[in-house]
């Protein structure tokens, strides 16, 4: 088989609000095709690679990617025609070279991963692979590593409820998610979520809140603190007839960096507790937070503290505890190999947010997940909130043995579509099916 690159195509598509992203096409020598269609995310770090924009105001309103479409076309494939599709690394390095920028922002990390991405599944069906098997060969290869490491099935963290930038409600928490942690098959995971989240759309009927839904498929409902929307949350595990704690926990994402008020040095966080709360010193909202978890049975706490508050950080670390539950990195970490060295390296996080479109290739990707085995941090393959049909993080989860898989709630189609490529390689990995909880 000629695995050699013989065209590379692009063209602008909308992803699920109805904004344009890139979808990419990499066409073999022998004739296989791999795709992929790039998400975007509503909220993100300021440390995230460029996502680029044409900026006309008369088209799209200035979110069009024709430009990442042009770069795909004239800058990029001419540079990789006749290129063996199965030398990821190679042809990541010449991608970040022609961008020669440290953020992506020359050609964009939407053009950057639509090309990685692309080419993985065109090699992966040259060989007439199953990606996710394809993807955990190219890891070990990359991680030369000696220690095995086993495609597996994640345990998906359901969002069942969108607050801060995902949903236009008055919850300040950005994602409420169902953990099904003491489920061991993946298919039972995936039924609890369905079924805790049918049942919590009926409470929010009965007590006269929307049931609309955000970004990421969870409801969206106005609600006098999010404290409530915590108290609902546990109702609809109860009524189920999941046990809390040993078949469910509670995973919440914080997403704090959107109410970090800079020229102030202060947090402004409403709802919290009813009202606007501002905090002036990283103590005060630790100490909030540290009684929120011992009145909830919080699992993951995802981006508590902005992405530059590093003393914060310090301080909740002391505070946390390791042992039992995840503190998670998102926007601290943006999936970037020097901000991870540094989180691990001070200890702040024993679990971390992997979006390959924060850092740009797949190569990337690979070094941070590297650095995840090195420090022993929990691997979390991340959807975003603008999201498409494609269910490449899915294969990407399970062929790089990650923990958890964020896809949203289990309704829209681009996210179930996700859980159901889930669902057919647990079929195909029978009987070797089992999620494994590392905590």
């Amino acid at each position: 088989m000629d695995t050699s690159i013989k065209n590379i195509n692009a063209y602008e598509i909308l992803d699920s609000r109805g904004i344009p992203t890139i979808k990419v096409q990499v066409f073999l020598d022998d004739g296989s095709l791999g795709d992929f269609s790039v998400p975007s995310g509503a909220s993100r770090g300021v440390y995230e690679a460029v996502e680029l924009r044409d900026g006309d105001l008369a088209r799209y309103n200035g979110k069009g990617v024709l430009t990442a479409v042009e770069n795909v076309k004239v800058k990029i494939a001419p540079k990789l025609l006749g290129t063996d599709a199965t030398k990821q690394r190679e042809i990541d390095n010449v991608l970040l070279r022609l961008d020669g920028t440290k953020n992506k922002s020359k050609l964009g990390a939407n053009s950057l991963l639509g090309v990685s991405c692309a080419v993985c599944k065109a090699a992966a069906n040259s060989h007439n692979r199953k990606l996710y098997n394809y993807i955990n060969s190219l890891l070990i290869r990359e991680l030369n590593t000696v220690k095995e490491i086993l495609p597996k099935l994640p345990i998906p963290l359901f969002n069942v409820l969108n607050g801060g930038a995902h949903a236009d409600n008055s919850l300040s928490i950005q994602e409420f998610m169902i953990i099904p942690f003491g489920i061991t098959k993946f298919s039972e995971q995936l039924r609890a979520g369905a079924e805790i989240d049918g049942h919590l759309k009926r409470i929010l009927k009965e007590k006269g809140a929307t049931t609309s839904v955000g970004d990421e498929g969870g409801f969206a409902p106005d609600l006098p603190t999010d404290e409530t929307a915590l108290d609902f949350l546990i109702e609809a595990i109860e009524v189920s007839g999941y046990k809390l704690e040993s078949e469910i926990v509670l995973g919440l994402d914080i997403a704090a960096s959107q109410y970090w008020e800079e020229d102030d040095k202060v947090y402004a966080i409403p709802n919290l507790s009813g009202e606007k709360v501002l905090v002036d010193k990283p103590k005060k909202v630790v100490d909030f937070y540290i009684s929120l978890l011992n009145k909830y049975p919080i699992y993951m706490f995802e981006d508590p503290l902005a992405e530059d508050d590093w003393v914060g950080w310090r301080h909740l670390a002391k505070k946390f505890d390791f042992k039992n539950r995840l503190l998670v990195g998102d926007d601290l970490t943006v999936t970037n190999p020097e901000r991870v060295e540094r989180a691990a390296k001070e200890k702040l996080i024993n679990g971390m947010i992997i979006k390959p479109n924060q850092i740009g290739t797949l190569s990337e990707v690979f070094d941070v997940i590297g650095l995840c085995n090195k420090y022993n941090i929990q691997k979390i393959i991340s959807h975003r909130s603008g999201e498409t049909m494609d269910t490449f993080i899915a294969d990407l989860a399970v062929g790089t043995g990650s923990s958890f898989i964020k896809n949203g709630a289990p309704q829209r189609g681009e996210r179930v579509v996700k859980y159901n490529r889930l669902l057919e390689i647990e079929n195909e990995l029978v009987p070797n099916t089992s999620s494994s909880n590392l905590i």
